[in-house]
């Protein structure tokens, strides 16, 4: 039976990097993204050279659109088995630049989406044999940035809410885990003059998907990514 796995904020970069490793690892691939072009291009991909892809355009910070996003998905696929949450906003702006709707709508596509889109994907691991979460953090997740307040403080907010379902959910089988990512991801199909000072996106899929395979008994709440720091 095939792993059903959703990537909730699906960009050329890291999103679509999760998307390919989970498809060729066998799992039928749910692609949760408000830009619906890229979404059924990727989902072409995955069905052509991979495996099995479903573009499903969603706002994540709408109740509605994200739970018939699940339904569609549950039609499709069948329960979701493991949730990639790697949506993420806000205005590259300090305290007196920022607009207050600029810093909602950071607030609502981090932390409300992820609460959303986990809200519609824990039953049906409770109800299964369990599941994955996955919330992908930054380094302004455990450093405020200047000059970022709406993208720290969702940044903030997310890991709180990550570390939270853990330990209310570990339990229970379901894994959650916060990765911290510190840096630029490659960009897609770019030249770039020196491409060590950018992350590689299949790289970090990887370990996405490490954290997907990893036994219970080796729960991992946060994974660190940035170069100086393995895992704590």
């Amino acid at each position: 039976m095939s792993t059903t796995a959703v990537i909730a904020g699906v960009g050329p970069g890291l999103g679509a990097s999760v998307a390919r490793k989970f498809a060729r690892e066998g799992c039928d691939v749910a692609l949760l993204a408000r830009t619906e072009s890229h979404l059924q291009d990727l989902a072409r991909d995955l069905d052509e050279t991979e495996g099995a892809g479903l573009a499903v355009p969603t706002d994540v910070t709408d109740r509605e659109e994200v739970a018939d996003a699940f339904d569609r998905i549950r039609d499709a696929f069948g329960p979701v088995d493991a949730l990639v949450v790697n949506a993420s906003g806000g205005a590259w702006k300090g305290l007196r630049e920022i607009d207050v709707d600029e810093f909602d709508r950071a607030m609502a596509v981090g932390p409300r989406g992820g609460l959303l889109c986990s809200q519609a994907a824990v039953d049906d691991m409770l109800d299964g044999d369990g599941g994955t979460i996955i919330f992908t953090g930054a380094t302004s997740a455990v450093r405020g940035r200047e000059g970022a307040v709406g993208f720290s403080a969702a940044k903030f907010a997310v890991r709180g809410l990550a570390e939270s379902m853990a330990r209310e959910l570990g339990p229970q089988g379901i894994h959650v885990a916060h990765v911290v990512i510190d840096g630029g991801i490659e960009p897609p199909e770019s030249e770039v003059d020196d491409p060590e000072q950018y992350l590689d996106p299949d790289a970090i899929a990887e370990s996405y998907w490490h954290l997907v395979e990893q036994d219970r008994s080796a729960w991992t709440l946060e994974l660190d990514l940035r170069p100086h720091v393995e895992e704590f």
